[in-house]
Protein backbone atom coordinates (compact mmCIF):
# COMPACT_ATOMS: atom_id res chain seq x y z
CA UNK A 1 0.00 0.00 0.00
CA UNK A 2 1.04 3.58 -1.01
CA UNK A 3 1.64 6.53 1.28
CA UNK A 4 -0.68 8.56 2.63
CA UNK A 5 -1.12 11.91 0.61
CA UNK A 6 0.06 14.66 3.36
CA UNK A 7 -2.10 17.44 3.95
CA UNK A 8 -0.03 20.57 2.90
CA UNK A 9 -1.80 22.19 5.55
CA UNK A 10 -0.44 20.73 8.67
CA UNK A 11 2.99 21.85 7.49
CA UNK A 12 1.72 25.81 8.76
CA UNK A 13 -1.12 24.58 10.68
CA UNK A 14 -0.63 22.28 13.75
CA UNK A 15 -3.53 21.61 16.33
CA UNK A 16 -3.41 19.57 19.69
CA UNK A 17 -5.18 19.38 23.15
CA UNK A 18 -3.34 21.72 25.87
CA UNK A 19 -2.36 20.49 29.28
CA UNK A 20 -3.74 22.72 32.12
CA UNK A 21 -0.10 23.82 33.28
CA UNK A 22 -0.31 27.39 34.52
CA UNK A 23 3.27 28.25 32.71
CA UNK A 24 4.25 30.86 30.35
CA UNK A 25 1.11 30.95 27.90
CA UNK A 26 3.65 30.92 25.17
CA UNK A 27 5.15 27.80 25.54
CA UNK A 28 3.46 24.79 23.45
CA UNK A 29 1.29 22.91 26.31
CA UNK A 30 1.21 20.06 24.98
CA UNK A 31 -0.65 17.08 27.27
CA UNK A 32 1.67 14.09 28.22
CA UNK A 33 1.53 12.02 25.87
CA UNK A 34 0.98 14.71 23.36
CA UNK A 35 -2.53 14.10 21.24
CA UNK A 36 -3.13 15.45 18.39
CA UNK A 37 -5.84 16.99 16.28
CA UNK A 38 -6.38 16.94 13.12
CA UNK A 39 -7.55 19.86 10.99
CA UNK A 40 -10.64 17.90 9.97
CA UNK A 41 -12.39 17.77 13.22
CA UNK A 42 -11.33 21.65 13.88
CA UNK A 43 -13.39 21.91 10.74
CA UNK A 44 -15.70 19.97 12.48
CA UNK A 45 -15.71 23.17 15.16
CA UNK A 46 -15.90 25.96 12.06
CA UNK A 47 -12.21 26.70 12.01
CA UNK A 48 -11.32 26.36 8.33
CA UNK A 49 -7.88 26.57 7.35
CA UNK A 50 -5.78 27.12 4.31
CA UNK A 51 -1.77 26.82 2.90
CA UNK A 52 -1.22 29.88 1.26
CA UNK A 53 2.40 31.46 -0.39
CA UNK A 54 3.39 33.85 2.07
CA UNK A 55 6.32 34.84 0.19
CA UNK A 56 4.11 36.23 -3.10
CA UNK A 57 0.67 37.57 -0.84
CA UNK A 58 0.53 40.40 -2.91
CA UNK A 59 -0.37 38.14 -5.81
CA UNK A 60 -1.40 34.62 -4.58
CA UNK A 61 -4.41 33.79 -7.05
CA UNK A 62 -5.37 31.19 -4.13
CA UNK A 63 -5.87 33.65 -1.77
CA UNK A 64 -7.46 35.89 -4.15
CA UNK A 65 -9.89 33.44 -4.67
CA UNK A 66 -10.89 32.93 -1.20
CA UNK A 67 -11.14 36.73 -0.59
CA UNK A 68 -13.44 36.81 -3.54
CA UNK A 69 -16.01 33.86 -2.20
CA UNK A 70 -15.94 34.44 1.18
CA UNK A 71 -16.12 38.83 0.72
CA UNK A 72 -13.01 40.03 2.41
CA UNK A 73 -13.48 42.88 0.71
CA UNK A 74 -11.01 44.66 3.65
CA UNK A 75 -7.76 43.95 4.60
CA UNK A 76 -4.62 45.06 6.65
CA UNK A 77 -1.61 43.97 8.72
CA UNK A 78 -0.91 43.40 12.45
CA UNK A 79 3.00 42.76 13.87
CA UNK A 80 2.84 41.37 17.47
CA UNK A 81 6.43 41.76 18.72
CA UNK A 82 8.05 43.73 21.83
CA UNK A 83 9.44 46.02 18.99
CA UNK A 84 6.35 47.08 16.88
CA UNK A 85 3.81 46.61 19.33
CA UNK A 86 3.98 49.30 22.47
CA UNK A 87 2.85 47.88 25.65
CA UNK A 88 3.62 44.35 24.12
CA UNK A 89 3.08 42.50 27.98
CA UNK A 90 -0.21 43.67 28.69
CA UNK A 91 -1.28 43.23 24.62
CA UNK A 92 -0.22 40.02 24.72
CA UNK A 93 -1.80 39.26 28.11
CA UNK A 94 -5.15 41.04 26.80
CA UNK A 95 -5.04 38.62 23.52
CA UNK A 96 -5.21 35.67 26.03
CA UNK A 97 -8.10 36.60 27.61
CA UNK A 98 -10.99 34.06 26.24
CA UNK A 99 -13.34 36.10 24.15
CA UNK A 100 -15.61 35.52 21.02
CA UNK A 101 -16.19 37.98 18.51
CA UNK A 102 -19.79 38.54 16.34
CA UNK A 103 -18.05 37.91 13.11
CA UNK A 104 -15.32 35.68 12.27
CA UNK A 105 -11.89 36.20 12.64
CA UNK A 106 -9.73 35.76 9.60
CA UNK A 107 -5.89 35.58 10.52
CA UNK A 108 -3.18 34.86 7.64
CA UNK A 109 0.26 34.93 8.79
CA UNK A 110 2.90 35.95 6.67
CA UNK A 111 5.83 36.11 9.35
CA UNK A 112 6.39 34.45 12.59
CA UNK A 113 4.04 32.47 14.37
CA UNK A 114 1.39 32.14 16.76
CA UNK A 115 -1.38 29.99 18.79
CA UNK A 116 -4.73 30.20 18.59
CA UNK A 117 -6.52 28.84 21.52
CA UNK A 118 -10.46 27.63 20.87
CA UNK A 119 -12.39 25.76 22.62
CA UNK A 120 -13.72 21.75 21.58
CA UNK A 121 -17.50 20.10 22.32
CA UNK A 122 -16.72 19.51 25.83
CA UNK A 123 -14.94 22.84 26.68
CA UNK A 124 -11.43 21.40 26.57
CA UNK A 125 -8.80 24.03 24.70
CA UNK A 126 -7.09 22.64 21.34
CA UNK A 127 -4.40 25.15 21.01
CA UNK A 128 -3.86 25.95 16.95
CA UNK A 129 -0.35 26.51 15.86
CA UNK A 130 -0.41 28.53 13.05
CA UNK A 131 3.05 29.69 11.16
CA UNK A 132 4.19 31.40 8.18
CA UNK A 133 1.55 30.61 5.14
CA UNK A 134 -1.02 29.53 7.27
CA UNK A 135 -4.40 30.91 6.86
CA UNK A 136 -7.32 30.32 9.47
CA UNK A 137 -10.80 31.25 9.89
CA UNK A 138 -12.44 31.36 13.22
CA UNK A 139 -16.01 31.78 13.21
CA UNK A 140 -18.36 34.02 14.92
CA UNK A 141 -19.91 32.88 18.30
CA UNK A 142 -16.44 30.63 18.71
CA UNK A 143 -15.00 31.48 22.40
CA UNK A 144 -11.20 31.51 21.75
CA UNK A 145 -8.06 33.67 22.68
CA UNK A 146 -4.15 34.16 21.02
CA UNK A 147 -0.69 34.16 21.98
CA UNK A 148 2.61 34.13 20.29
CA UNK A 149 4.42 31.50 20.69
CA UNK A 150 8.30 31.61 22.28
CA UNK A 151 9.35 33.86 19.63
CA UNK A 152 7.68 36.64 20.20
CA UNK A 153 6.70 37.33 16.74
CA UNK A 154 3.97 36.92 14.67
CA UNK A 155 3.31 39.49 11.27
CA UNK A 156 -0.63 38.45 10.21
CA UNK A 157 -3.15 39.83 7.69
CA UNK A 158 -6.25 40.41 9.25
CA UNK A 159 -9.16 40.26 6.51
CA UNK A 160 -13.08 41.14 7.26
CA UNK A 161 -16.46 41.37 4.98
CA UNK A 162 -16.64 44.88 5.11
CA UNK A 163 -15.27 47.31 7.85
CA UNK A 164 -13.55 45.76 10.38
CA UNK A 165 -14.83 45.44 13.64
CA UNK A 166 -12.83 44.77 16.71
CA UNK A 167 -15.11 44.19 19.64
CA UNK A 168 -14.00 41.31 21.57
CA UNK A 169 -16.98 40.05 24.46
CA UNK A 170 -14.81 37.69 27.16
CA UNK A 171 -16.43 35.11 28.14
CA UNK A 172 -19.26 34.88 28.93
CA UNK A 173 -21.18 35.85 26.67
CA UNK A 174 -23.56 33.09 25.90
CA UNK A 175 -26.79 35.66 24.89
CA UNK A 176 -25.03 37.17 21.99
CA UNK A 177 -27.24 36.33 18.87
CA UNK A 178 -23.40 34.97 16.91
CA UNK A 179 -22.63 32.71 20.33
CA UNK A 180 -26.05 30.79 20.16
CA UNK A 181 -25.98 30.60 16.00
CA UNK A 182 -22.27 28.96 16.38
CA UNK A 183 -23.79 26.73 19.48
CA UNK A 184 -26.59 25.57 17.62
CA UNK A 185 -24.59 24.99 13.98
CA UNK A 186 -21.31 23.47 15.54
CA UNK A 187 -22.29 22.53 19.11
CA UNK A 188 -25.76 20.41 19.24
CA UNK A 189 -25.23 18.69 16.11
CA UNK A 190 -22.20 17.20 17.25
CA UNK A 191 -21.15 14.26 14.99
CA UNK A 192 -20.26 10.87 17.11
Amino acid sequence: MGEAVKDGREEVIQAWYMDDSEEDQRLPHHKDPKEFVSLDKLAELGVLSWRLDADNYETDEDLKKIRESRGYSYMDFCEVCPEKLPNYEVKVKSFFEEHLHTDEEIRYCVAGSGYFDVRDRNEAWIRVWVKKGGMIVLPAGIYHRFTVDSDNYIKAMRLFVGEPVWTPYNRPHDHLPARKEYVDNFMINASA
